[in-house]
């Protein structure tokens, strides 16, 4: 099985980290980690401005396959502990829309970047 690693051009890149991958035999994508990291890397605002910004950073991923949000079977939504998760929801929405997913929300101390209160990744499964 082959795997082919996604950076589409919108996201920040980095030369140790691929924000999503495709198995040629499983036709699954997983999308790593997206905090609200903008094309310049940096992260900015609070969880609603960054949960909006990380679910776009997913569906750019997603789009990279040829996917979209109609595919994803599982969403993990990391939010640093003190955030209004409910606030995070109500960005989601805006972003993601009616789109049901099986979905983890886990409450954690922090993220890699001190910056970052929200990280999300997908994975998905094409036709």
């Amino acid at each position: 099985m082959a795997v082919t690693h996604l950076n589409p051009a919108s996201l920040h890149r980095s030369p140790v980290y691929a924000a999503g991958a495709v198995g040629s035999g499983t036709r699954t994508v997983y999308v790593g980690g997206q905090n609200g990291t903008d094309a310049a890397g940096a992260i900015e605002g609070d969880l609603v401005t960054q949960t909006e910004q990380a679910l776009r950073n997913v569906l750019a991923v997603l789009a990279e396959a040829g996917a979209t949000q109609r595919e994803v079977v599982r969403l993990a939504i990391y939010v640093k502990d003190g955030a209004d998760i409910q606030e995070g929801f109500g960005a989601a929405q805006e972003v993601w829309g009616n789109y049901a997913v099986p979905l983890t929300v886990v409450v954690v101390a922090g993220l890699a970047r001190p910056e970052a209160v929200v990280e999300i990744e997908a994975v998905a499964v094409l036709d």
